[in-house]
């Protein structure tokens, strides 16, 4: 097939030191392994071809800016065949847990070998460059099956979809997690009316988590991304004990400011700058949703 996105930008090959140095035990909570091609190949419905990240280079990036711990997300490029993601996640002996992207095909057998696989959830894309809205009878159906399993369900969702799809949210009875930051615009401010609904839900709903990532993604888009600060200070304040935080590495998409993940480490402390709750964030967090021993 004719490669669909040639403009799917590397990542920083050089990640700063960070500032501060991480607690032990964090959790890198959303970061993703693609290809190498030659053995895991991309998913031929996909809607962009990123470049190749590996295993090495996740654990390359992790051993420098000091995680112990990490969540490989499934990323649409590698559709749902999550070979790539569970190679990676049996060589880092239980370093990595993931999330995976399953269709209405997968059955029991198939959801325990994920489960023994380190997979503690799934994830949907709603995002309309991606693909937009999944099939909500699919959406349903999963989700019913990966509640015996004990999983949560990740929700890639446009900020519009926030509001438009209140009603679906408050159906939903498992734990979700909600991906950066709902990609609300920080440009709109705080008052827009998606980071409201956002900030609610949190308050709330008790099944809700979200991810404090993605601030190139919230951001105008140039770095340091510190516009996106008062959106993740007030979702941490708001549920300290059902935020992640992670990296985002590779960063596929990123059609602004390319992040350094070194420098985003030192965001997450500007935002995060009492140690308990970046404990919370880092290492209680990920630990009590991704099943870390």
């Amino acid at each position: 097939m004719n490669d669909p996105l040639k403009s799917c930008l590397p990542p920083d090959p050089n990640p700063t030191r960070p500032a501060q140095a991480l607690p032990a035990g964090s959790c890198d909570a959303h970061c993703h392994v693609f290809g190498p091609a030659n053995r895991f190949p991309y998913a031929a419905d996909r809607s962009y071809t990123p470049p190749d990240a590996p295993y090495e280079h996740l654990v390359a990036l992790h051993d420098f800016l000091g995680f112990d711990r990490g969540v490989i997300v499934q990323a649409s490029c590698h559709g749902t065949d999550n070979t790539a993601m569970l190679d990676a996640i049996a060589r880092g002996e239980g370093r990595y847990r993931g999330v995976a992207i399953v269709d209405d095909g997968i059955d029991e057998k198939g959801l325990v070998a994920l489960n023994d696989g380190g997979v503690r959830g799934v994830r949907f894309n709603f995002v309309q460059h991606l693909g937009g809205r999944p099939d909500m009878k699919v959406f349903w159906r999963v989700l019913d099956r990966v509640a015996e399993m004990g999983w949560h369900v990740v929700l890639h969702l446009d900020a519009n979809d926030i509001v438009e799809l209140q009603d679906t949210l408050s159906k939903i009875r498992i734990p979700f997690v909600i991906d950066h930051m709902g990609r609300v615009q920080a440009a709109r401010g705080v008052e827009q009316e998606p980071f409201r609904l956002l900030v609610e839900l949190m308050r709330d709903n008790p099944l809700a988590w979200v991810k404090v990532c993605g601030a190139e993604r919230v951001s105008v888009g140039k770095k340091p991304f510190d516009d996106a600060i008062p959106f993740a200070s007030t979702l941490i304040e708001t549920a300290p004990d059902r935020v992640l935080w992670g990296t985002d590495f590779p960063h596929p998409n990123i059609s602004k400011d390319m992040p350094n993940d070194g420098g985003l480490v030192d965001l997450m402390f500007r935002f995060c700058p009492d140690e308990d709750l970046r404990k919370r964030l880092l290492i209680d967090n990920p630990a009590r949703l991704y099943d870390f021993a």
